[in-house]
C-alpha cells in the first residue's frame, strides 16, 4: 500500500512539474483600463496587462525592465490569500514567514537576514505600495487582503529612481480596482475550508461599484476572514490549533471627474488582523524537552506555552490622488496618511527564566508566566507631486518631488507577576527599584521606549527617447533623509540607557540607465544599470546583563551605528510575445556595498546590524507562458540566484576559525540569508465550454522553494550543537541539542477545479499542499538556543470550496 501511495505521489509531482500555468499577463484590456485609467486607445492591447510600473500606463511587454504582474484571475485560480502565496509563482520573489503581518520580502537574493523584534530601526529592502501609497514597514510587511485587486506587480531590481529608499531590491505594488463612471458592477464571494489536523476557516467578501450621476462613482469593498489554526500547545496554556486568527476590513473610494481632464480619487482603507498564536514548531523548550523529567520529544506542529500568545495589527490608510491632463502633460498629486497600531504578545517565559536560573533565583520563580509585549504606533504622512508627458512622440519624460514624515513609537514590556519579590530576595532589597530607571512596573525586568522621527525629501525624474528600433531611458533620484531616535530602557535585564537625540542623516543620487533594442513588435532586448540605496541607522544597546562575557566581548564593539547600504544592479533581459507564446527572461549581477546584515548577538537576547563591505547576487530568471491547444494554458516561472558575501568579518583575518567570523557567519563565499538559490513554479489550466451556459476548468500547480539559511551564522559549524547549560527540571549543565540549520527545500502541489457560468456564478473546489508538506520557513531561537529552539512552519493541507457571483461585468 505504501509503495502504491509513493508511486502515485511521485507521478503527480512529476506531472505537475512538467506542466505550466495561466499566463500572469493574461488580462483583458477592459479590466486593465479599469485600473490604470489610460485613454481607450491606450488600453486596447488585446490580452496584455496594462501596468503602471513606470508611473505611466504601458503593457508588461513594453516595460523596459523585469516585471511580473499577477492578475485578479491568477490570484483567484491559485486560491492565494497572502503575498507569500503569490511569491511562489513569481521568479525571484521570496518571502520569509515570521507569522501574520510579519512576512519579510526579498527580490533577487538581496537580503540582509531575519529582522525580528527589538529592531524597529532597520529599513526595508523591498518597497511595498498600495496603488500610489507607500505602505512599507520594517518588521511588519502589511498583510493586505487580495480581494478585488486588479493585479500585483513585482518590479525586480532596484527601483530607487521612481520609488525611493526601501526599494533597493525591488518593489511590490498592490493595484486595486478603481471606481468606474457610468457602470454598476460588483462581486460577492464566500469560502469554507478545512486544515488537516486543524480548525475550519472561511471568508465572506463583497465589492460594489455604484455611479452617482455622470461625474461621480464610488467603490466599496468589505471582507471578513477566519483562519483555521493548526499548531497544538502543551503546558499550562495548552490547547489545540492555537494559531488561528482573523482579518476584517474594507476599502471605500470615490471618483469625481467634473471634466474629462480632471480627476479626484479620495479613499479610506481599514483593516484589522488578529492571530491567537504563531506558526512555531518547537524542538527544545526550557520547560519540556528530551532532557527534563519527564523527557519529551516534540511532534510536528507542537509547541510549549505558559501563556497564550497574541498578534494584532490595526491599519488605517487615507489617501487622495488627483490629476489634471493638460494635453501634452499630466499633473498628478498623491497625498496619503497611515496609522498603524501593532501588538506582538509572546510567551517569553523560557527566555526570562533561563536568565532566572543564571541569577540563582529559586525554582519557584521559573514557574511564572512572562509576557514579552512589543507595540508599534506608526503615523506616516507622504506627499508626491509629479508631471509626466502624455503624447505619442519619441521623447517621453517625467519629473516629480516626494516628501514623507514618519513618526514611529516602538515599546517593549516584559510583565512577569511577582518577579521583583524573587529578585529582591535573592539579589538584595530594593534591587528592582534601583534598576527601573523610571518605569513603574517593577515586575517587568525589561522595558524600553524607542521613538523615531524620520523625514525624507526627494526629487526624481526620468526621460526616454525612441529612435525607432532603439530606445534610451535615463533617470535619477536625489534624496535627503534625516532620522532622530531616542532610546530609554530600564529593568533588571536592561542597561538603564537614556540615549536621547541619536541622529542619522544621508543624501545622495540614485541613477538608472536603460537601453532597449526592439527589432519588431514581438521582440525586445533591454540592458540596464541602476543604483539602489537603504538608509543606515543606530543599533540598540546590547542587553549586557543577559550576555555571557564572551558574547559581550565579541559583539560589544559593534553596538553603534551602521552606514547606508548601496548597490549597483547590471542586467540584460529579453521579452518575446507572438501568437500562443510569451517568454520573458533576464540575467543580472548586483554588487552590494555596506550590506546591512541582521544578526543575533549570541546569548544577549539582542540583535545587531553589521555593515558587510562587499557582497553580490548573480542570477537568471525566466517566465514562459504558452497556449498550445484551445483551452489549455501552460506557464513556467523560475529563478536561480547565487547570493554571497565577498568580505569576511574577523578580528584576526589570518585565522579561519576566528570567533567573530564563526559567530556572525560573515565569511567570503557564505550565502546571504533567507533566500533560496533555486525557486520555480509550474502549472497547467485546461478549460472548455459547459454546455451553453458557461465554462469549466481544472488547474494543477507545482511549486518548489530551495534550501535557505535563516541567519548567516547558521552556515558555520552546521549541524549545530546548542549547549543549554541550564541545571533545572532534571537537566544538567552539559545537555545539548544538535540541529541541521539549513532549511530544507520544499515542494507544494495544488489542485483546483471549477465552473464559471455565463450568469456570473462561479464555484470552485481546491486542495492546497496536497501532500501535507511541513515546510520549515525560518529557524526560531531564544537566547542563543539556551531557552528555546524551533522553526516557523507553513500551512498544512487545506481543502476548500469557494462560491463567487459577479454582476454588471
Amino acid at each position: 500500500m505504501s509503495i502504491r501511495v509513493h508511486a502515485v505521489r511521485s507521478l503527480l509531482i512529476s506531472a505537475a512539474a512538467l506542466a505550466v500555468a495561466t499566463p500572469a499577463w493574461a488580462q483583458t484590456a477592459e479590466e486593465a483600463q479599469a485600473q490604470a485609467a489610460p485613454q481607450p486607445e491606450e488600453a486596447s492591447q488585446g490580452d496584455l496587462i496594462i501596468v503602471t510600473a513606470t508611473k505611466r500606463a504601458t503593457t508588461v511587454q513594453d516595460v523596459p525592465f523585469s516585471i511580473n504582474a499577477q492578475t485578479q484571475e491568477d490570484i483567484q485560480r491559485a486560491n492565494a490569500s497572502t503575498i507569500e502565496d503569490i511569491s511562489r509563482n513569481v521568479a525571484g520573489l521570496a518571502v520569509q514567514n515570521l507569522g501574520p503581518g510579519q512576512s519579510q520580502v526579498s527580490v533577487r537574493g538581496v537580503s540582509a537576514g531575519q529582522i525580528v523584534r527589538d529592531q524597529p530601526g532597520v529599513k526595508e529592502q523591498v518597497g511595498i505600495y498600495l496603488d500610489e501609497s507607500v505602505i512599507s514597514l520594517s518588521l511588519f510587511t502589511p498583510d493586505i487582503d487580495l480581494f478585488d485587486l486588479n493585479r500585483v506587480e513585482t518590479l525586480r531590481g532596484p527601483q530607487g529612481t521612481l520609488f525611493g529608499s526601501g526599494s533597493v531590491g525591488g518593489t511590490v505594488r498592490y493595484i486595486t480596482n478603481q471606481p468606474r463612471l457610468g457602470r454598476m458592477e460588483g462581486m460577492v464571494e464566500a469560502n469554507y475550508n478545512g486544515t488537516r489536523g486543524g480548525d475550519v476557516g472561511g471568508h465572506v467578501k463583497g465589492a460594489v461599484n455604484v455611479p452617482l450621476g455622470e461625474t461621480v462613482a464610488f467603490r466599496a469593498v468589505g471582507y471578513a476572514t477566519s483562519y483555521g489554526g493548526f499548531v497544538d500547545a502543551l503546558g499550562p496554556a495548552n490547547g489545540n490549533n492555537v494559531n488561528g486568527g482573523s482579518r476584517v476590513g474594507g476599502r471605500l473610494s470615490l471618483l469625481w471627474q467634473p471634466i474629462e481632464e480632471l480627476k479626484f480619487t479620495p479613499r479610506v482603507v481599514y483593516q484589522k488582523i488578529k492571530a491567537d498564536g504563531f506558526n512555531r514548531q518547537e524542538v527544545f523548550n526550557l520547560y519540556l524537552n528530551e532532557f527534563t523529567d519527564p523527557a519529551y520529544e516534540y511532534d510536528k506542529r507542537e509547541q510549549y506555552l505558559l501563556l497564550r500568545e497574541d498578534f494584532k495589527d490595526e491599519t488605517l490608510i487615507a489617501d487622495l490622488t488627483a490629476s489634471y491632463d493638460f494635453g501634452p502633460a499630466e499633473l498628478t498629486s498623491v497625498t496619503s496618511y497611515i496609522n498603524r497600531d501593532i501588538l506582538v504578545s509572546r510567551d517569553a517565559s523560557a527566555l526570562t527564566h533561563s536568565v532566572s536560573v543564571d541569577l540563582g533565583l529559586p525554582i519557584e520563580a521559573t514557574d511564572i508566566p512572562s509576557n514579552l509585549r512589543d507595540t508599534t504606533d506608526l503615523k506616516t504622512w507622504t506627499q508626491e507631486l509629479r508631471v509626466a508627458s502624455t503624447g505619442d512622440g519619441p521623447f517621453q519624460w517625467l519629473i516629480g518631488g516626494f516628501y514623507s514624515d514618519v513618526e514611529r513609537v516602538y515599546a517593549q514590556r516584559l510583565p512577569t507577576p511577582y518577579y521583583s519579590g524573587y529578585v529582591d530576595a535573592t539579589l538584595g532589597a530594593g534591587t528592582s527599584a534601583a534598576v527601573a530607571n523610571g518605569f513603574s512596573n517593577l515586575d517587568s525586568p525589561y522595558n524600553a521606549d524607542i521613538p523615531y522621527d524620520i523625514n525624507q525629501l526627494a526629487a526624481f525624474g526620468e526621460a526616454s527617447y525612441d529612435f525607432g528600433q532603439f530606445k534610451l531611458t535615463a533617470g535619477a533620484r536625489y534624496y535627503d533623509f534625516e532620522e532622530e531616535r531616542d532610546f530609554i530602557s530600564g529593568g533588571l535585564f536592561a542597561n538603564g540607557d537614556n540615549r536621547l537625540g541619536d541622529k542619522t542623516s544621508s543624501s545622495g543620487i540614485s541613477p538608472r540607465f536603460i537601453a532597449t533594442w526592439e527589432p519588431n513588435r514581438n521582440l525586445s532586448v533591454n540592458v540596464q544599470a541602476a543604483k539602489g540605496f537603504r538608509l543606515g541607522g543606530v543599533n540598540d544597546p546590547l542587553n549586557l546583563p543577559l550576555c555571557t562575557p564572551q558574547d559581550e566581548e565579541l559583539f560589544g564593539p559593534f553596538a553603534g551605528g551602521y552606514d547606508d547600504e548601496t548597490l549597483w544592479n547590471y542586467e540584460a533581459g529579453v521579452k518575446y510575445s507572438k501568437g500562443v507564446i510569451t517568454a520573458n527572461a533576464a540575467i543580472f549581477h548586483t554588487k552590494i556595498k555596506d550590506l546591512q546584515v541582521t544578526l543575533d548577538a549570541g546569548s544577549c537576547s539582542s540583535r545587531i546590524v553589521f555593515n558587510v563591505p562587499d557582497a553580490h547576487t548573480t542570477g537568471v530568471e525566466a517566465e514562459v507562458a504558452v497556449s498550445p491547444l484551445e483551452g489549455l494554458d501552460l506557464s513556467l516561472a523560475g529563478s536561480y540566484v547565487s547570493a554571497e558575501f565577498d568580505s569576511t568579518l574577523a578580528r584576526d583575518s589570518s585565522n579561519a576559525n576566528d570567533p567573530l567570523t564563526i559567530s556572525t557567519g560573515i565569511r567570503e563565499g557564505n550565502r546571504l540569508p533567507t533566500v533560496p538559490k533555486f525557486q520555480m513554479a509550474a502549472s497547467a489550466t485546461y478549460g472548455s465550454r459547459f454546455g451553453d451556459t458557461g465554462d469549466w476548468y481544472v488547474n494543477a500547480s507545482f511549486q518548489h522553494v530551495g534550501s535557505r539559511y535563516t541567519q548567516p551564522a547558521d552556515q558555520e559549524n552546521n549541524p549545530r550543537t546548542f549547549v543549554h547549560g541550564l541545571p533545572v527540571f532534571g537537566m544538567t549543565n552539559t545537555d545539548a541539542t544538535t540541529l541541521d540549520l539549513k532549511l530544507p527545500s520544499y515542494q507544494l502541489v495544488n489542485f483546483s477545479a471549477g465552473i464559471d457560468l455565463d450568469n456570473g456564478m462561479e464555484v470552485s473546489a481546491y486542495v492546497n499542499n496536497v501532500f501535507d508538506e511541513n515546510a520549515k520557513l525560518s529557524f526560531d531561537r531564544e537566547r542563543g538556543g539556551r531557552a528555546r529552539l524551533g522553526f516557523n512552519i507553513g500551512t498544512p493541507r487545506v481543502v476548500g470550496v469557494t462560491a463567487r457571483y459577479k454582476f454588471g461585468q
